[in-house]
């Protein structure tokens, strides 16, 4: 037994003299963690705080309380930002909610001014008044994303939710547009509603999570006074750039009123006018221990959904498909080149040639309608199938990535009895000819 208790206390000694050496050497200790673990909320990172460190209630969200971008980088797979520095005063307006018949009276005053604004606007909204979209884009506005429909209970229980709200007013904007938005806001801020994790797996995504630091006040209640409304637009802030928090949604009467003198005013104090970007550096409000969730994506989930996604605002090559008198294109990142061969996704593809898709559960197979031709897919065996009779299965690349089937395009062609006649490759273009 003695020398028992010998032998332990030799081995406590050197495993302590160990852990002084690694010290000693400047060697950091760490246990192992996973931030993607099932049921378990990321730990809440350091942040920088402009001004003082305060905590905010998720009442007080619209107080311009702000932090910079978070940064725990090694949990965000995403290149390094160059923010843009503002050496002038800059004032950003933005708005929130719409668009509705009162965006139309916004953007006369902002053309009437000779200034842009950023348009956080929502997917449902967008959905009824595309005509208002295309204005906005038009006329030089910048459009972020304010997800679809505004609901807090749709989207602050699970990151899930929020993703696929956010990816569903992307898709509206891109219809509309032709461009996705890159530029987020939360409804209600981001304060008391994300969590660490929502700020990581946003920037992942590649995406820009915008707050405020000026609140007009004008959704505090119902029927602001104009005055309150310029008061609460025109509060200073420290530093050279403003971002004032308006809104365009339905109920907003008095925001349309109080926007030329509130315009004025940055204008007599000299102010720069501009509209967010992904260069600019986002403010956005402290995450708190209370906007923690239940549970965080599986890491499976972040990987299909989330990891990939950043990959759609990259910059390359427009993948341009001429297919029987009509031609459609993919911009860089909507498409892979993979083993020298075109990818797509197969709804994407033919929604957008004007076939239709349908999902059949019971096989797990994809019906394609395109061209007055009608096949089917198999992304889970691998095939594909003429529906004429006699036909015969063919094996294929066609499989699944995060729910999405992805086809080889020629193969995809081939089958709705269009085959590829010519690829001409340029510096900003692949261009496939079919028959």
């Amino acid at each position: 037994m003695k020398n028992m208790v010998r032998v332990t206390s030799i081995a406590v000694f050197f495993g302590v003299l160990a852990v002084l050496i690694m010290i000693g050497m400047g060697l950091e200790i760490q246990q192992p963690t996973d931030i993607y673990m099932e049921q378990a909320p990321l730990a809440a990172a350091p942040m920088t705080v402009t001004g003082q460190d305060i905590q905010v209630k998720p009442e007080e969200a619209s107080k311009p309380i702000v932090t910079t971008a978070y940064k725990n980088t090694s949990a965000v797979n995403a290149a390094p930002v160059q923010y843009k520095k503002q050496s002038d005063k800059t004032v950003y307006l933005t708005f929130d909610d719409g668009p509705s018949d009162l965006t139309l009276d916004v953007l006369n005053i902002l053309k009437r001014e000779g200034i842009k604004g950023t348009f956080f606007v929502l997917g449902k909204e967008a959905e009824t008044r595309p005509e208002i979209i295309n204005r906005i884009y038009e006329e030089g506005h910048v459009i972020g994303n304010h997800t679809y429909d505004h609901r807090y209970d749709k989207l602050y229980g699970h990151f899930q939710d929020f993703w696929g709200q956010i990816k569903k007013t992307e898709e509206i904007i891109r219809l509309i547009t032709g461009e996705r938005p890159q530029l987020v806001r939360a409804p209600g801020g981001t304060a008391g509603h994300f969590d660490e994790a929502y700020f990581q797996f946003m920037k992942q995504g590649g995406y820009h999570v915008f707050d405020w630091n000026v609140d007009s006040g004008d959704s505090r209640y119902r029927g602001v006074p104009v005055k309150d409304i310029v008061k609460g637009a025109t509060t200073k802030v420290n530093g050279n750039e403003a971002i004032v928090l308006l809104h365009d949604g339905r109920g907003h009467v008095e925001s349309v009123k109080a926007l030329p003198d509130i315009i004025s005013y940055y204008k007599k104090q000299g102010y720069a006018f501009d509209v967010l970007s992904p260069e600019i550096q986002p403010v956005q409000f402290r995450a708190q221990q209370s906007a923690r969730k239940v549970s965080q994506p599986s890491k499976q989930w972040i990987e299909e959904h989330v990891a990939a996604n950043a990959a759609l605002f990259e910059t390359g090559r427009t993948l341009a498909v001429e297919f029987g008198g009509m031609e459609t294109a993919f911009a860089a990142g909507e498409y892979k080149m993979v083993d020298g061969r075109l990818m797509v996704p197969l709804r994407a593809l033919v929604e957008r040639l004007g076939g239709s898709v349908s999902w059949k559960s019971h096989n797990k197979t994809v019906q394609v309608t395109l061209a007055g031709n009608r096949w089917e897919a198999d992304p889970v065996g691998g095939l594909l199938f003429p529906m004429q009779t006699g036909g015969k299965p063919v094996s294929s690349d066609v499989h699944l990535i995060g729910g999405t089937a992805w086809i080889p395009l020629r193969e995809a062609l081939d089958f709705s009895g269009r085959p590829v006649t010519r690829v001409t490759y340029e510096e900003s273009e692949y261009r496939v000819l079919t028959l």
